[in-house]
């Protein structure tokens, strides 16, 4: 009687596991890459109810309900914050060079913000400097402050940010802090904490709670940084407010863009709609979007993107103005995992004619990232692209040149999850004099790494390969 127990039991969840094998075979695929949807339907064949388990907590990159109610209102309001830009700015809309035309209307397809010019564009490289600048204009600050990080310690750098911000609240300014729950989760706390001390309004970002309701998804996560000082100043890029030594072993070299004129209040506008997203609470746009005349004459424009966004984002921004290159590409990136539309543009660019540089850091803090980003070296060194393994530190800035026209510098690693996942946001600059800075800043990264050799590529140890072989099978979820 037990062995007949037995064996009806193991039918039946043999039969489970079909059932799951065959209902997951309609289900993965909608609206889904094929990329992605190999993957996981790979993970279904082998693991039937452990990717069903996976599935259901992570498979689909939707925020909860009461997010997406709140992100039904935001078309609403950036649009408001898009119609303030051109109503307060003198300076006319610059037109981006002819062939860039289509990127610039994807850009404002997306994330509505309109391509503006009369910018100053100044590129901070040393880790140290970009605190003592961010603190300074906190310093000289005379209405507000708002900070949208994804890391933000409780650490010695932190504490003088933190400390400013306080400074800033004595004379008076309104001080707004979005820190993300998970990239700051060792500090969030503390740092909350000591913020309300200081009278300063500061927020998680996408929480993650007991109560399913409420809780956010612990992989969708708020990856930007910003700050916006009194809507005249702006800084946006790739450094988080950490000290360099908190985290043991990793020297990270970064960059920042350090803004102003009209593009500053593109990045206002981000800001308001993720203070929007996370309070409900909407900014009044007459005191935080206030004139700004013109501080150069860079033209700009600002690409929030992410989950929310349903349309695409970085990644097809990625794709058109590699399509557009003529001479040279140059991309930098703590981690490469690209989509099949991104990898094929560089391998199209390259048979073009147009040189392709890739630069990533040597150093890895993510096997298995490390090992799915291996996985594609020899796709480009076989049709003639550069990857450069930069020696000297984790390489964590994520910048983008095309030619001598167009640089894009943020947020954005070049891998699935910020293709997906996170919500990101970059600045577009349409200026060939800040494009040849940051040629030459990447220039200085790829004198400081090792070229890879596509023979000597190809003798590295089977073992490498096989680990190659088995991480890509799941980088369309990484």
């Amino acid at each position: 009687m037990m062995l007949l127990d037995l064996s009806a039991l193991a039918w039946a969840y043999y039969c489970s596991e079909w059932a799951v094998r065959l209902v997951m075979v309609v289900v993965i695929p909608f609206r889904r890459t094929s990329d992605a949807a190999r993957s996981w339907l790979l993970l279904v064949m082998f693991l039937p109810w452990p990717a069903l388990v996976l599935y259901l907590l992570i498979g689909r990159a939707t925020y909860p309900r009461w997010r997406r109610r709140r992100f039904a209102q935001l078309p609403r309001i950036l649009q408001i914050s898009a119609d303030r830009i051109l109503h307060l700015t003198d300076v006319a809309r610059e037109r981006p060079p002819r062939r860039f035309a289509r990127a610039a209307v994807l850009i404002e397809k997306i994330g509505r913000l309109p391509v503006v010019d009369g910018a100053s564009a100044e590129l901070l490289a040393d880790y140290v400097l970009i605190i003592d600048r961010l603190i300074g204009d906190i310093d000289a600050a005379t209405r507000h402050v708002h900070l949208l990080f994804y890391i933000f310690a409780d650490d010695e750098t932190g504490g003088r940010v933190m400390e400013a911000l306080g400074r800033a609240r004595r004379r008076g300014v309104a001080c707004r802090v979005l820190i993300d729950a998970v990239g700051s989760r060792p500090w969030a706390g503390r740092v909350l904490a000591r913020l309300k001390d200081y009278d300063v309004e500061a927020y998680r970002i996408l929480p993650i709670t007991l109560f399913r309701r409420k809780s956010a998804r612990a992989d969708l996560r708020n990856h930007r940084k910003i700050a916006v000082i009194d809507g005249v100043v702006a800084y946006a890029g790739s450094q988080n407010i950490i000290s360099p030594e908190t985290i043991p072993n990793v020297n990270n070299q970064e960059l920042m863009l350090r803004l102003e004129g009209p593009v500053v209040l593109e990045l206002q506008a981000v800001f308001i709609a993720d203070w929007f997203l996370e309070t409900e609470e909407a900014l009044p746009v007459d005191s935080v979007m206030a004139p700004t005349a013109a501080a150069g004459t860079v033209a700009t424009q600002v690409l929030p993107s992410g989950p929310d966004y349903r349309v695409g984002g970085i990644e097809s921004l990625l794709v058109t103005v590699i399509h557009s290159a003529l001479q040279q590409v140059v991309l930098v990136t703590p981690y490469f995992v690209p989509s099949e539309a991104v990898l094929k543009a560089m391998q199209i660019a390259v048979l073009r004619g147009v040189q392709v540089h890739l630069v990533v850091p040597k150093i890895a803090d993510h096997h298995l990232v490390r090992f799915a980003q291996q996985s594609y070296y020899d796709e480009l060194l076989a049709v003639g692209a550069s990857i450069h393994l930069f020696r000297d530190a984790f390489l964590h800035a994520k910048n983008v040149s095309i030619d001598t026209d167009v640089a894009l510098i943020g947020s954005s690693n070049m891998d699935m999850r910020s293709f997906v996942l996170n919500s990101e946001v970059t600045v577009v600059i349409y200026d060939r004099t800040v494009t040849l800075q940051l040629r030459a800043m990447q220039e200085g990264y790829m004198a400081s790494s090792d070229l890879l050799i596509l023979d000597e590529w190809r003798r590295r140890p089977l073992t490498t390969k096989v680990a190659e072989n088995l991480a890509r099978l799941v980088s369309p979820l990484l």
